[in-house]
């Protein structure tokens, strides 16, 4: 049983880094379920290192800073896929280079070019390729975290900017209301372990605090993540339109954990 009902749709996928991203367990859960996945992603020499993971599906390159790359890569996509089921977005990106700092001295340029890389090209993706999303049961899923509210030293800016690109979902989904019935939903899960989060001070320590934190005292998968943003792009998920959706088994109730309050050396 097509469950899911993905036989046959077309999803683009943009952000594969390496076989630990978000974009690619993503790619490979639509493709098992039937999807035609279209790949986008950064560079050439990114496409090169994705054709070994996704074998002959279809990457394109696309630099989202750049509009005109975007509407490039929105032409060349119709000429092949006249229309599009889905859309996943999984960029992000911030400048660490100053090393850590705290938030009051986050470098103007660092924060808007994650605004821009992070949060904005999502209102720009979505407005060039709007006239080839299937105006009745098309899906954009983008890729947040489970709270910006959590102040974490290490994270920084990045929650704000996430925080925005939560936003954008709900103003995307009242926008694209008024001619079609696009769904956008975000997807938020707790501390993975990808290449992305690596690169982000201290972010192993916070790591293994969230894992010990989850009512199960394991980690949120990459898989599971994929999984979900799979459902919201199934029909299956019709109801659900400018949400985003918490994945961190757990986490969020569990801070006053006996064990997390009396871990030995505290």
């Amino acid at each position: 049983m097509d469950f899911l009902q993905l036989e046959g749709k077309t999803v683009l996928v943009f952000g594969v880094a390496n076989r630990k991203s978000v974009a690619f367990h993503t790619g490979r859960v639509l493709a098992e379920a039937g999807a035609t996945v279209v790949y986008v992603v950064r560079s050439p020499a990114r496409q090169e290192s994705v054709r070994k993971l996704v074998g002959e599906a279809p990457i394109y390159v696309c630099d989202v800073e750049h509009q005109e790359q975007i509407d490039k890569l929105r032409d060349d996509i119709a000429a092949a896929h006249p229309q599009l089921h889905g859309i996943v977005h999984s960029i992000a990106f911030a400048d660490y280079s100053a090393g850590w700092l705290p938030f009051h001295e986050t470098p103007r340029p660092a924060f808007l070019q994650a605004i821009d890389i992070s949060c904005y090209s999502l209102i720009a993706i979505c407005n060039a390729f709007r006239e080839l999303l299937d105006k009745e049961n098309g899906s954009v899923a983008a890729i947040s975290i489970s709270t910006t509210r959590m102040a974490a030293e290490n994270y920084g800016y990045m929650a704000p900017v996430k925080a925005a690109l939560d936003s954008s979902i709900a103003f995307l989904a009242k926008s694209f209301s008024q001619f079609s019935h696009v769904r956008f939903n975000a997807v938020c899960p707790g501390l993975l372990k990808t290449s992305a989060s690596a690169g982000i001070p201290g972010y192993v320590d916070s790591y293994l605090y969230a894992e010990q934190a989850t009512l199960r005292k394991q980690a949120v998968s990459t898989e599971e993540v994929a999984y979900t943003v799979a459902f919201l792009m199934s029909p299956r998920s019709s109801g659900i339109n400018a949400q985003g959706l918490v994945i961190d088994a757990g986490m969020s109730i569990n801070y006053f954990d006996d064990g997390l309050i009396h871990r030995e050396g505290s």
